[in-house]
Order: structure tokens, then C-alpha cells, then sequence
């Protein structure tokens, strides 16, 4: 089993929050954006009353805004290419296939159009595909915060992430446009989004008053490759809404801003027995 957490944390001092999230879930890979909090405050917090699997530090040498810790060594966890906005690491363990993890902060709408943005996605989508054909491999994940919804074109067209909300159209592996193929991910996210189950509408609220307005935003998205969905169950995937008995929502049911505007997401991989 390895678990997953992304937050994007918005510059507040979250450490403790942080600390006690990962201890709650078990938490393996821990991605924070917008995190202005030295490893040398998190890390004893992390391992805190923990005798094995200690967290580390992974740092990067291009992308300062995503900070990776695991309970993983420095080599298991390796940089396999590197942008300005996204990482992507290759997790290798023994007795395990490896795994690439891209890890991406998008630029917001506040600076980036929707056109730029999805120019972002699509390139960040080319360097994943090339990553992925140097490994021999598709066994890939992509977690982070987007800033565009699961339906917005970088997301969902083609040449982008190529993100799809049924499991079973992902598992064809991929399709073909005008003689190219292009490989699907599958975004449950999109299982998330409104008022259809148990958990906030999204991750992120806006209440901007403009003409063309979601208000709940899934911003924070976690897609995976076909080729690791048979360790893949929906029901691993929650978005957090409160650390221990302190919610990370105001009474109105929107994130609190002064712990975040971002709610975290974790999720699960429940690997083969033989893969462990």
C-alpha cells in the first residue's frame, strides 16, 4: 500500500497540520505547493514518535514549487526531469516496477489566460509522454495543483493531460487523432465534483463576484496512467476537510483562508502483493 498526500497549503505556517495529516493517513509521499516552510521545521514534526520510515527531504534543482518528502531513501525517490512548474519523480522499490509521480503547480488564473494555461499542460503532457517512452514504461501518476478544472481544455483534450472520467474508456489505453496516438489518463476527479457524494463540491472556492463563475473549483487533482488502475480504488481518494477534530472549512462550508484556500487530497495505491 503507499499513500498519497498534495496540499497546497497557501504560505501559511501548517506545519503541525501538516505533521498530524501524514501521521492520520500513513501518508508515504508527501507534495506541498505553496509552501514556504523549511525542512528543518517540518522534518522533525513529521517524525515525530516515529521509530522506522523516517520522513526525508527530497529536494529540487528546478522546480521550486513543489516540496517532495517521503518515507522512502533519497535514491528511491529520484528527479527525472524537471520544469519550472512540475517534477517528475521516479519511485523505485524493491520487488516493485517503478513509478513516475509528476508533481505540478500550474500558474493561476490570476496571472495565466485560460489559452496559457492549457499551452502549460500540454507541454508539461509531451515532456510525461517522452519521460515515459525513455523508461519503457506508462506507469505514471500525475498529482498537483492544476488551477484548471478536470474539464477544461489542458486538462481533457487530446494533446493535453488527456484526462477522462470513466474508468473503462481509460482502460482502451488510449486513441487516435488525425494518425497520432494519444494515451488517457483517468481523472477521478470528476467523481468528486458537486453535490453527488459526501465530500466538499471541490477543492477550492471562489466567490469573486464576475459574470462566469463555478464558485467550487477541482483545482486539485490527482490522474492516473490505465496501466496502474488495477491498484487504483476510488474509494482511496478523499478530499481532507478536517485535521483531527479541527475542520479546515468555515461554518459556510468553504475552505478556511486563514488555514488555506486549498483543501488536501489523499489517495492509494494498493499495490500487488508481489509488487511490495
Amino acid at each position: 500500500m503507499l499513500t498519497f498526500m498534495f496540499w497546497n497549503v497557501n504560505k501559511k505556517p501548517n506545519e503541525e497540520r501538516i505533521a498530524r495529516l501524514a501521521h492520520r493517513y500513513a501518508v508515504d509521499v508527501l507534495i506541498l505547493a505553496e509552501c514556504d516552510i523549511e525542512p528543518q521545521a517540518l522534518l522533525p514534526l513529521l517524525n515525530r514518535g516515529l521509530e522506522l520510515a523516517e520522513y526525508h527531504y527530497h529536494a529540487n534543482k528546478a522546480c521550486e514549487l513543489i516540496n517532495v518528502y517521503s518515507r522512502f531513501a533519497l535514491e528511491e525517490l529520484s528527479i527525472g526531469f524537471e520544469a519550472a512548474r512540475y517534477t517528475i519523480r521516479l519511485l523505485e522499490l524493491p520487488d516493485n516496477a517503478p513509478i513516475a509521480i509528476c508533481m505540478a503547480h500550474i500558474p493561476s488564473k490570476l496571472h495565466y489566460t485560460d489559452e496559457d494555461q492549457t499551452t502549460e499542460l500540454v507541454a508539461m503532457s509531451r515532456d510525461i509522454r517522452e519521460f515515459e517512452e525513455k523508461q519503457g514504461s506508462r506507469r505514471t501518476i500525475v498529482v498537483g495543483d492544476m488551477n484548471v478544472n478536470p474539464f477544461e481544455a489542458g486538462m481533457a483534450k487530446c494533446d493535453g493531460l488527456h484526462g477522462v472520467m470513466a474508468r473503462g474508456v481509460a482502460l482502451k489505453q488510449s486513441r487516435e487523432v488525425q494518425g497520432r496516438e494519444y494515451p488517457f489518463f483517468y481523472n477521478p476527479m470528476w467523481s468528486h465534483f458537486g453535490d453527488g457524494n459526501s465530500t466538499p463540491p471541490g477543492t477550492y472556492y471562489d466567490k469573486q463576484s464576475t459574470p462566469h463563475k463555478y464558485f467550487w473549483n477541482m483545482f486539485d487533482q490527482v490522474l492516473i496512467r490505465p496501466d496502474l488502475l488495477p491498484y487504483f480504488d476510488d474509494r482511496d481518494l478523499q478530499i481532507v476537510t478536517k485535521v483531527e477534530t479541527e475542520s479546515l472549512l468555515r461554518r459556510s462550508g468553504i475552505p478556511n483562508p486563514r488555514i488555506s484556500d486549498h483543501l488536501p487530497i489523499v489517495f492509494k495505491l494498493r499495490l500487488a502483493e508481489e509488487e511490495v
